[in-house]
């Protein structure tokens, strides 16, 4: 798939709805740590939330989305990538740590990748700037 581009089809458009309906009914609190996501929202996914570590360099990144991909790459369409984190749609430290070492895993992986940031209000590619934001976003 690579950086998202409008129209999107739609498969996407309602895979990341259903990522920010997630995290809207899942955290609560008005600050949240950076978690970075990989699979599909509302099916198979893994987790990563870098909770009190120590620095983590862009090798060790990469093979930590490496292995989150591995673990949920199975069917025909590549594994998306979310980082969820409190905030706006301007580019913030996590997406600039996390989309370089995704990069690299993907394209190790010979996957197109795709990642957007999720917020309580919608979601962002920061590599194409192409998001969708909701006032009230409710489940259908």
């Amino acid at each position: 798939m690579g950086p998202l581009a409008e129209p999107l089809d739609r498969w996407t458009g309602r895979t990341l709805r259903r990522a920010v309906l997630d995290f809207r009914s899942s955290e609560r609190r008005r600050l949240v740590a950076p978690v970075l996501h990989v699979g599909e929202p509302g099916a198979g996914q893994t987790v990563f939330a870098a909770v009190g570590g120590g620095p983590m360099d862009q090798a060790l990144r990469a093979d930590l989305v490496g292995a989150m991909l591995r673990r949920t790459a199975t069917g025909s369409t590549p594994p998306l990538v979310w980082l969820t984190r409190s905030g706006g749609f301007t580019l913030h430290d996590a997406e600039a740590a996390w989309l370089p070492a995704a990069s690299a895993a993907y394209a190790e992986a010979g996957l197109p990748l795709t990642m957007v940031v999720v917020t309580r209000q919608g979601w962002w590619d920061p590599r194409s700037d192409v998001r969708r934001v909701w006032k009230r976003l409710r489940q259908r």
